[in-house]
């Protein structure tokens, strides 16, 4: 499918109406310098753009170094990054202020601590918005700690959630977002982008009736409210998938108004 899906360029974009770039590039485990500048490269080739909200894959600061067989918790700890003292986060709130452009960005974070599976927030004045952990941890995620919360974050389009790769794979991670009004839920991933996957993906946009976003170092789409695929990249080549999504077309209605929540009580008693 074509890269982009845009209409012309025409400074901040409307209510509901939100300008988004997927990146699509494979990062270098343990090279955070060369995959800043990668990042840094491909953000700043959209000033032209009108983007409002550009997303990178996974843990993309550290190439998600937690995969390597060489990897262990204290190597992870050595390369996570603190929020407040970070280099790299500390330039990418830059990067979006001078460019009024939001960001989603991966990375591992530590934290009183903590080592996390992270995905930061920052809007386009630079300000930090929240830090979303990943809290479906498997394998190798198991040298991160994992997230406790949920959250849904107000941004001038709509209310927007995340959740990290493997978290897309229980259902009941995006509805909790989108019960908490979430017009829009961004995944960033690195693991599975099969076919299957993408299967998956339209699913849980077509059961919730709000847009997703998966952005991966392999592949990059959004899904539609309707379960169909808004666009999509899967060249070989690092780019950017770019599209215009109005979040006005996720509605509350049929499967959101026709819930019997008072039968699913099982879903939550431990098992």
């Amino acid at each position: 499918m074509k890269r982009d899906h845009l209409h012309p360029a025409s400074g901040a974009s409307p209510p509901g109406m939100v300008r988004l770039a997927l990146m699509k590039a494979v990062p270098e485990k343990w090279d955070l310098s060369g995959n800043f500048e990668l990042f840094r490269a491909l953000f700043e080739g959209v000033r032209a753009r009108g983007v409002d909200l550009f997303v990178t894959p996974e843990c993309w600061l550290d190439g998600y170094a937690a995969a390597d067989a060489a990897s262990t918790k204290a190597r992870l700890q050595g390369i996570a990054q603190d929020l407040d003292r970070s280099e790299f986060l500390t330039a990418a709130a830059q990067l979006a202020a001078q460019h009024r452009t939001a960001i989603c960005f991966g990375f591992t974070s530590l934290e009183e601590g903590r080592t996390y599976n992270a995905a930061g927030l920052w809007d386009g004045r630079g300000e930090r918005l929240g830090v979303y952990h990943k809290t479906h941890l498997q394998n190798h995620d198991l040298q991160f700690s994992p997230g406790k919360e949920l959250p849904v974050y107000a941004t001038p389009w709509g209310p927007l959630g995340i959740m990290i790769c493997a978290d897309r794979r229980w259902p009941e991670v995006a509805r909790a977002l989108r019960l908490q009004g979430a017009k829009l839920i961004l995944n960033p991933s690195y693991g599975m982008h099969h076919e299957e996957n993408e299967w998956w993906m339209r699913t849980r946009g077509y059961e919730n009736q709000c847009f997703i976003a998966f952005a991966h170092p392999k592949v990059a789409f959004i899904v539609a409210p309707d379960g169909n695929l808004e666009g999509k990249l899967d060249d070989e080549a690092p780019g950017l998938l770019l599209c215009d999504l109005d979040l006005t077309r996720a509605r509350d209605d049929n499967h959101l108004r026709d819930r019997r929540p008072e039968l699913y009580g099982i879903i939550t008693e431990p098992r």
